[in-house]
């Protein structure tokens, strides 16, 4: 008969974390000892609390707040590192908020600036004192307890709570304070303010157009405003998009914008689903949620991409409206004056004695010009009493909203001109039928519109170029004869009589 052998005896082991570990989780939570006061100040908004003050001095730090307070029972769960009290209660009981805490240990980066803070809460007739001092604490190696003061109930006072850190460690900025709880505090819930040092903490205005979204997801909504600045309005210190969860705001993300994009589109996104980092600083990027959230703003960006560049061209627009009225005055002497290389139909024949007339301006051209535009030999074709069909003009282009299209008329004819997106890597200018094509696209173009006097000579060299090139010349030496001829009377020659 085999041996009976009795299962192996189990005994239960004991895991512990040192104090100093504690500790040092606390000072190194947050990369800036400005978070606390963040952290401080969410620990409010989570406890429905409607006001909260911060008092900054040199030595000392107090954040009073006027929510639910804690009896003795919250004060345990206050200091109880990674309880689940939020996660089974995720929204406040007075204002439904959806709270902020996750991991239970915001409280100690505290320690970031101070070795000694105080706990002083009230709720109903409950009111108390817990104080946590770094040397006493780590002491008592094996004692985990903090001493707690219990006090008598204030009415006046009601319920809230207040944390003090006295002896700091760091000095805080009081610009560098006020411009991070801007950013970063959920400034805009309902019945929710925040004072530091008496000053009321109002939501920064962004100037620019707004653009408004809500996308969704598998795992939830993604809503926000994109904001395109004005260029003189752009700040590199607000680059990139501010992202915020439960309305705290955790970090800017550049999201592949580039150059002047990242400085001119900002604003702010909701994602509450997000899993972040445990100081809440970042993300957990490799993560199915965030890959859907990366997906849901490529395409509001794209988006945000096409607008911005239709107000760029409407700022362009205004400015070189004047400079092509200009161009177009010129080229339009220009062609009065070399009658014989206007592209067939662009100039008719007048009645005997009478020269072709100028529509843009309403003025006649010289008798020199008469002569130029008599000798001038229309293609032959049938006469007026024969019915022809009538030929289909091309359509134009398929064009972007903010396209510039301005028409040069010599005589009864004329042709447009068309100024918009064609590719940085097309051609400077093209012609399609009656159509002159200029790319706004194009490198030199971009580089030219930068200076007025510049842009205008550029603008008539494409134009000029293209109308030689419609004169059907014998050869490319013969077109650029012609073009110089061209820019030569428009910018060189004085004007005709009549012209200006």
């Amino acid at each position: 008969m085999d041996e009976i052998v009795s299962p192996p005896e189990q005994t239960r082991l004991l895991v512990t974390i040192d104090k100093s570990h504690l500790v040092a989780i606390g000072e190194r939570l947050y990369a800036e000892s400005v978070e606390l006061l963040r952290e401080l100040a969410n620990n409010s908004y989570d406890a429905d609390a409607t006001e909260v003050r911060i008092q900054l001095s040199e030595h000392e730090i107090s954040v009073a707040d006027d929510g639910s307070g804690m009896d003795l029972e919250g004060l345990k769960q206050y200091f109880n590192i990674g309880g689940s009290q939020k996660k089974r209660a995720p929204q406040s009981p007075k204002f439904a908020r959806d709270r902020i805490g996750e991991f239970g240990i915001g409280k100690f980066s505290t320690l970031s600036a101070s070795d000694h803070f105080e706990v002083s809460t009230q709720k109903g007739d409950f009111a108390a004192t817990a104080i946590f001092d770094r040397r006493d604490w780590e002491s008592t190696r094996e004692q985990w307890y903090l001493p707690l003061r219990v006090e008598a109930p204030d009415a006046a006072r009601g319920n809230g709570t207040r944390v003090t850190l006295r002896d700091l460690k760091k000095t805080f900025d009081l610009d560098v304070v006020e411009r991070r709880l801007l950013e970063t505090l959920p400034l805009q819930a309902k019945n929710f303010s925040v004072f530091l040092n008496g000053k009321k903490l109002e939501p920064r205005y962004t100037e620019g157009r707004r653009i408004p979204f809500l996308e969704g997801t598998p795992f939830g909504v993604v809503h926000g405003e994109l904001v395109l600045r004005p260029a003189s309005r752009a700040e590199a210190a607000e680059a990139g998009i501010l992202v915020r969860i439960k309305q705290v705001a955790v970090a800017r993300l550049p999201f592949n914008l580039e150059g002047p994009m990242l400085s001119r589109i900002t604003g702010e996104v909701y994602a509450d689903f997000l899993p972040i980092t445990s100081d809440r600083s970042g993300f957990v990027r490799d993560t199915a949620e965030f890959i859907a959230f990366e997906q849901v703003m490529a395409k509001v960006l794209d988006q945000a991409r096409q607008e911005l560049s239709h107000l760029s061209d409407e700022t362009e627009n205004r400015r070189v409206k004047k400079a092509l009225k200009e161009v177009m005055q010129k080229i339009q002497r220009a062609l009065a004056a070399n009658a014989q290389w206007c592209p067939p139909g662009f100039l008719p024949v007048g009645e005997p004695g009478n020269g072709p007339a100028l529509a843009a301006t309403g003025s006649t051209v010289s008798s020199k010009d008469s002569q130029a535009a008599s000798s001038f030999i229309p293609p032959t074709g049938p006469s007026k009493t024969q019915r022809v069909p009538r030929k289909r003009r091309p359509t134009l282009k398929t064009l972007t909203p903010s396209a510039m299209i301005k028409k040069l008329k010599v005589g009864q004819e004329g042709f447009a001109l068309v100024m918009d997106h064609f590719g940085p890597d097309k051609p400077e200018s093209f012609t399609e039928a009656d159509v002159i094509y200029i790319n706004r696209d194009h490198p030199l173009y971009a580089r030219e519109t930068t200076h007025r006097e510049r842009h205008i000579m550029h603008v008539a060299r494409l134009l000029t170029q293209e109308i030689a090139l419609l004169s059907h010349p014998r050869n490319s030496r013969e077109a650029f004869e012609r073009q110089s001829k061209l820019l030569r009377d428009a910018f060189v020659a004085p004007p005709p009589p009549g012209l200006s």
